[in-house]
């Protein structure tokens, strides 16, 4: 007698705790629901991270308690999974509201998970690794005190002490076993987390972002000034990326190129106290919409100066879908998806020297020479990031976390 093929769960249950500053990772994450919904029924359960700042929030003790285990998010959860009559669970962040206690609630209803990774949140208590602007790879081999005491989660050394006891008790816990699947955004970070002994190499998998690309390109235009997109945080960047400017300010005066700086975060005041001294770096805030969409058509060039292991970087597939060259940091999986001299131009993480070279050296750039790096980074885009392609390699990894 033959046995009928191995088929994968018709039915997913996605779970997600949004942040209260809304991401790229908040972007794929809606990107994947969508793509997944072509081949699969698929079932919300949400959670957000601004029900803890509400007028009706739970008490700040309270809080505390539900980070280690939210029994109320496990009702929300196993709701949902009854719901769905799902036969398989797709994670991303699940902290804070969310809590260890949906892994184990997976685990005790058998449910196998696949769990993304956008960044190396459950390994580490800021989920970036960086301590004070320095990459600190500790939480990796499960040492947790750098970033404790740095008050990595929040600001706050109290917190990031509470955070740190929940990962050690999670991963203490065995609850982790319901996740069959780990999904890395780039082949750096699946290496990381193999290499360090944070993951067994048979559960990891690479898998890079899908995306759609624009069916029509509008007219691009280079107004000639340069454009970073992303949170005003240390880790991507932002004072090297100041100070460059400010040298760039220095050697050329008033031939000095413009940097618009689009986003919102904790070097907001940083950036605006920069703006007074220097003319040539102007601030546009939170980018939407035809902001957005014009900010990307009419620039020079995309920079993306990362100085933690950028796990990917949304905002090249951004800059390549509009045809713009991008200048990046040699960082994580920035590595992979920006090849140096043909999409862009890479420097090394927190050089300023190495930002101002790769800034002079496209404004050397023939303009028809920097539409054909653009181009070959639209390229790369159409050839590399099909959602057909991505939706194949998912049911691979699906069948084997629902097959063990």
């Amino acid at each position: 007698m033959v046995s009928a093929p191995f088929q994968t769960p018709r039915a997913l249950l996605h779970v997600f705790n949004r942040y209260l500053f809304r991401g790229g990772e908040e972007l794929i994450a809606d990107k994947i629901h969508a793509d997944l919904s072509t081949q699969h029924e698929m079932t919300w359960c949400q959670y957000d991270s601004a029900e803890w700042t509400r007028e009706n929030a739970p008490s700040k003790l309270d809080q505390v308690r539900r980070l280690f285990y939210n029994r109320d998010a496990r009702n929300r959860f196993e709701a949902a999974l009854d719901r769905s009559d799902a036969g398989a669970a797709v994670f991303h962040n699940v902290h804070p509201v969310g809590s260890p206690s949906l892994y184990h609630s997976a685990l005790k209803r058998g449910l196998p998970v696949v769990q993304f990774l956008h960044n190396f949140r459950p390994f580490s208590v800021s989920g970036t690794l960086q301590i004070d602007g320095k990459l600190t790879p500790d939480a990796l081999y499960g040492s947790y005190w750098k970033e404790v005491r740095a008050g990595a989660w929040q600001d706050s050394v109290v917190k990031s002490t509470l955070f740190a006891l929940m990962l050690k008790a999670l991963h203490r816990s065995g609850w982790l076993k319901s996740v069959k699947a780990w999904v890395a955004v780039s082949d750096f970070m699946r290496e990381k987390l193999v290499s360090t002994g944070a993951l067994p190499a048979a559960r990891v998998h690479t898998l890079r972002h899908a995306w759609t690309p624009m069916p029509q390109l509008p007219a691009i235009e280079d107004a000639g000034y340069y454009l970073f997109m992303g949170r005003l945080a240390e880790t991507k960047g932002v004072i090297p990326l100041l100070d460059a400017w400010d040298e760039l300010h220095r050697r050329l005066g008033k031939n000095t190129p413009l940097l618009h700086i689009a986003g919102e975060g904790p070097l907001n005041a940083t950036v605006q106290q920069r703006l007074r001294t220097n003319p040539y770096i102007g601030q546009l805030g939170h980018i939407g919409g035809e902001t957005k969409r014009e900010a990307l058509r009419r620039c020079r060039a995309v920079i993306v100066p990362s100085t933690w292991w950028e796990p990917l970087g949304l905002v090249v597939y951004e800059a390549y879908d509009y045809r713009k060259p991008v200048l990046a940091a040699k960082s994580g999986g920035l590595t992979e998806i920006v090849q140096n001299g043909v999409t862009g131009l890479q420097h090394e993480p927190g050089d300023v020297k190495g930002i101002v070279e790769d800034v002079l050296a496209m404004e050397a750039t023939p303009p028809t020479s920097r539409l054909v790096i653009g181009s070959a980074g639209r390229q790369w885009l159409l050839r590399e990031t099909t959602t057909q392609i991505w939706l194949q390699r998912f049911e691979e990894i699906l069948m084997e976390a629902t097959k063990s």
